[in-house]
């Protein structure tokens, strides 16, 4: 799309471009670590991960926080408890919320593939010291609440 017209350097489409460039080099570099780390997918790892650090989770939760659709969520989990690494039941205080959990198995797996894929991912951000760190992160946050706001 943006190659048809002449793209001006810092303009929208050209900051675009290397945004869009740089994040699918970024994913498909994540996706490689995921993959050694012991798992397929990143919504599977995605999953596993945010049960490692915030416990329990309602289905509908995990889908918001990872940006999953309800279908996409469903099959999700449901893969992962056929491989014994989560398992779902209904909350006791709501019977129409269902929880999903980490098994022991699911502990296992995670906890080493997360600390691979972080030391994986500070080795790539080892490019930027601690102040251009700040910098992105600070930029990343304004660029995404903009694109919210318009």
């Amino acid at each position: 799309v943006f190659y048809m017209a002449k793209i001006y350097q810092n303009s929208g489409p050209h900051l675009f471009l290397l945004l869009w460039k740089a994040s699918h080099a970024v994913n498909v570099f994540s996706q490689k670590s995921i993959t050694a780390a012991g798992l397929g997918s990143l919504s599977d790892f995605a999953i596993l991960e945010l049960l490692l650090h915030k416990g329990e989770q309602p289905v509908n939760i995990i889908g918001e926080k990872i940006l999953l659709t309800s279908g996409s969520i469903t099959t999700a989990v449901q893969r992962l408890e056929k491989r014994g690494l989560v398992s779902r039941e209904r909350s006791t205080t709501d019977a129409r919320v269902v929880l999903v959990h980490l098994t022991d198995l699911g502990h296992e797996l995670i906890e080493p593939s997360f600390e691979a894929h972080a030391k994986d991912l500070n080795q790539l951000f080892d490019v930027l010291d601690e102040s251009e760190r700040s910098q992105f992160a600070k930029l990343m946050r304004k660029i995404g609440q903009r694109a919210e706001q318009l």
